[in-house]
This record gives structure tokens, sequence and C-alpha cells, in this order.
């Protein structure tokens, strides 16, 4: 086992992601966790995150610096690597330059993190604060034009520490490295894979739900058909699933994902029809944040009745994913900054009096796919593209009706059969139309128009976390543009969005 360290990094489950990649059992503990707590689960090696905090702030996170102690080694990322020298003697100090974004790493010694690696590549820096003086048997093994003290190490105590960002994709080598502090300076073995997880995860199921009852809002999606397949293997017909129709579906979604289910999966599910009492609620309504909280407080209202009528039930089911966590609040009591507010973690009502079950809390999409290929899901399911909880709202902008949605729909749909034509559907994270609230100047038919603008997004990304536009062909987007604008009433401008996250999100809203 690793043990990662959560000082608060919007990263650090990316931390561990790269150490599951590697076949290697990981934790995310936060840093109250006793050093006795540690003893007993005998990790291998630790791992302390970045985060958004200076060292030498009050009330800055740290953790028991007996770690240091316990004679195995020790990974210290940006403010990870911050606390360790912070605590063992050295000092930080606020750099003369920040450093955001790409840098160039210069290797002074390659063994054992640079191994098999060039003298010279990219990383991904995101720092106000450096390294001013190092503790004892430290020694500096990389640096950047703007920060001497871009790696350091202690051979002798195996203590390593990286000012850069080895757990984002943008850091070449990145993952490498993190292949050789597990394998070549911790001595972990391959053995943990996703029948691992499934098994364990339906034997943790079985054992806190026993013969009781559990609810599952179910969206047809990767994750919640994942999580409610997961359960179902656990408990079986006393697993209940609700199918909430807000309307804000894309074209012959609902048809599609009952008859998707219904053949596919084979569950207790209730489809609720809905969509007039959302339509009636977002009338108007153009704030991006007050359009997520009307549609998650519905959503509630409406799940919570239909669950009422299920006696008996003690539990609640939900495809909650670590992104979702990690942008609505730190998985665990951590400083992370909130970045969404729309997902749907820690807002249900008490009154439901309902346990949480949360199978895949600590996975990303990648790996929920994996996992729903191990138990044994329908592949056209599973490579189904992130759909967001709000639906089609948050990629309309300005006002929600049901004249601009048909529009949407239309146009979307229209993107995706492209995309799938030319074989990119799989390829892609996501792919999707975006509704704009302004109108253009055009002409058709020898006539002037005065239409819609449609935006297209399409990114490739692996979790989410951070995401690259899409650099589709140049006849393709050619393709969907004139089929837009000319299948589509009142569509008369087509864009594309060439915008990476960061610095923008994904969705739109």
């Amino acid at each position: 086992m690793i043990i990662v360290i959560d000082f608060g990094s919007q990263f650090n489950q990316l931390i561990a992601r790269r150490v599951r990649e590697n076949g290697v059992y990981c934790q995310v503990e936060p840093t109250d966790i006793s050093i006795e707590k540690i003893r007993k689960m005998n990790p291998v090696g630790i791992i302390l995150s970045g985060g958004p905090s200076s060292i030498y702030e009050k009330d800055s996170p740290s953790i028991d610096k007996s770690i240091f102690d316990l004679g195995i080694p020790v990974l210290g990322i940006c403010y990870g690597m911050h606390f360790m020298v912070h605590a063992l003697g050295g000092s930080i100090k606020r750099a003369e330059k920040r450093e955001y974004g790409f840098a160039q790493l210069i290797v002074k010694e390659k063994k054992p993190l640079f191994t098999d690696m060039d003298n010279q590549f990219q990383c991904w820096m995101s720092h106000g604060d450096s390294a001013k003086e190092l503790p004892k048997g430290f020694v500096v093994t990389a640096s950047t034009e703007n920060t001497k003290v871009a790696a350091i190490a202690n051979h002798d105590k195996k203590f390593y520490g990286l000012q850069l960002h080895p757990e984002v994709e943008h850091s070449v080598n990145g993952s490498l490295m993190i292949k050789h502090f597990l394998f070549d300076v911790c001595g972990c073995e391959k053995n943990w894979t996703m029948k691992s997880f499934s098994d364990g995860a339906i034997a943790q199921i079985k054992d806190a739900v026993g013969d009781k009852k559990v609810i599952m809002g179910l969206s047809g999606g990767v994750d919640s058909s994942v999580a409610a397949t997961l359960i179902h293997k656990a408990i079986g017909k006393n697993l209940y699933c609700i199918f909430v129709d807000n309307g804000l579906l894309r074209q012959n979604e609902r048809k599609n994902l009952e008859e998707s289910l219904t053949t596919h999966l084979d569950m207790n599910i209730k489809f609720v029809d809905a969509k007039q009492m959302f339509l009636t609620a977002l009338k108007d309504v153009t704030d991006p944040e007050t359009k997520r909280k009307i549609i998650g407080n519905l959503f509630i209202e409406v799940f919570d009745a239909e669950a009422k009528k299920i006696d008996g039930a003690q539990f609640l089911g939900q495809g909650t994913l670590y992104p979702d966590i990690i942008e609505s609040k730190s998985a665990f009591g951590g400083p992370t900054s909130i970045i969404k507010s729309h997902h749907n973690v820690g807002g249900l009502p008490e009154r439901m009096n309902l346990k949480l079950i949360e199978p895949l809390q600590l996975l990303f999409k990648d790996e929920v796919r994996k996992l729903g290929l191990e138990l044994g899901i329908n592949e056209d399911l599973i490579w189904r593209q992130p759909f967001p909880g709000p639906g089609l709202a948050i990629r309309i902008m300005g006002n929600i009706t049901e004249e601009r949605l048909n529009i949407l729909r239309r146009a979307d749909t229209i993107l995706l059969e492209e995309i799938r034509a030319a074989g990119f559907y799989r390829k892609l994270w996501q792919s999707f139309a975006v509704l704009l609230p302004i109108k253009s100047v055009g002409v058709m038919g020898d006539k002037r128009t005065f239409g819609n603008c449609i935006a297209i997004r399409a990114v490739t990304s692996n979790d989410a976390m951070t995401a690259d536009w899409a650099k589709l062909p140049h006849d393709l987007l050619g393709k969907i543009s004139n089929r837009i604008s000319n299948e589509v009433d009142n569509i008369n401008r087509v864009v594309l969005d060439i915008t990476s996250k960061p610095p923008g999100t994904i969705e739109w809203e």
C-alpha cells in the first residue's frame, strides 16, 4: 500500500490514480491521521500532496513530523516538498517570481526518479514559494530557469521532493517519476486490479447493507449505471432505482435509456415524468448558479417524493466519482477550495434520513469504465460520453424554453451523428453543442437572416481534471457546420470552442 496525505491539492487524487495505474493499491488520508493508524496500515511508501497554502502561513496544513521516523520512503510534491523541507530543518521562502504552467526541467542527477529520461524536458509548475535552504543530507537533483530547487533527494533516508506536479498530464515523464518511486524506491508489487476492487466493493456493500433496501437515482449514464450494477450484484432486488425525466435530456434520450436499461440491467427501475415541473421552475432564469440550484433542489424534491413510496429503505446509492467530490468539497476534510456547486454531494435533505452508499467515490471515469466492463455491462452504455446532471440547461446560455431546447437537441444530435460516423466518439472525452445567448446576421436563400449561434465543444481528457480542445479534421467540422446551418431552424452561425481546461471548464456553465 501507498498512502497519499491530502494537503488540499485539487490534484491530490490524480496522484492516487497514477499509483493505481501501476497496479499498486493506494489510499488518500487526511492530515490528522495518527502515526499509530499509519503503522497499522503498514504502507511501503508515503506521498505528500500539493496544496493551496504556504508553509509559513498561520494554520497551514501539517501532519505529525514523526512520519519521517517510520523508516519508509517519502515523496513530497509541491507543498508536500515544502512541508518536508520545513519539518526537517530547512526553510521555504516566497519565490521572487511565481511559476505557473509549463517549464523546462533540467536534470542534475538521474537516479532514482529521473532514470531513463532526457537531461531536459517539459514539466508543469504551480507555485509561489520555493525552497531556500535544504535540510541536512539533501541535494538538488533538478532545476528550472526560474526555480533553482525543482527537485531534491536524501538518498540515505529515501526522502524525495518534487516542486513540479508529476501527476498532471502536462508533465512529460511525470508518470514515470511516480513509477520509479513505487518500484525502484518503495519496492511495490503489482497486485491491484479492477477485479480486486469489484470483489472488495461488493463484499463491503453486502456487509454494510445486509438485507435492507437501497434507493438510487439512475440517470442512465456510465457512473450511475456502474454503481447500480455493483450494488445490484451485492443485494439483488433490494435495490430500487428511480429515473427522473427533467425535460433537459438530449433527443430521444429517455426512450433510448429506457430500452437500454431494460435490456441490459435487470433491476427495479421506475421512470418519472417531471418535465413540466422543471421547465416551469426554470422560466426566465438565466444565472448559471441559480439554474444549477433550482435543478438540484427540484430533483431532490421529486426523488424524495418517489423514495417515500418505497417502504423500509435505509440506504441511498449514488454514482459519485472523485472529481465530483473534489470539485464540490474536500473529500477528506482538507482545505480544497470549492469549484462547483451542482454536484449532489452533501446536499441531500436530512429528512430523507438515509445512509449513503457511494462505491465509486475514489475512482475516475476511465477506471469506472474498466470496472463496468469487468461487471459485464454493455459496451455502448460504458462508452457513453459524460452528460452533466443539470442536462441541457447548462448548455443553453440564457433563457430555457421548449423552443430553445429543441434547437439545441437537434444541433447536438447532428454533431454526435457526425462524430460517431467519423470514428471520433470514443476518442473524445466529450463532444456537444452549446446554444449561445446571441444572434448574428446571416444570408440564407438570398435573404438576410438574424439567427442563433451554436458553439461546438469537443475535448480530449483522461479524467476531466484537465482537458484539451480536440483537433478535429477541418472537413468534419465543415460538414457538422453545414448540416446544423441547413437542418436546424433559426441557426445561421456555428463556432468552435478552442479553450483548454484550465483556464476554462469543459461545460460552459
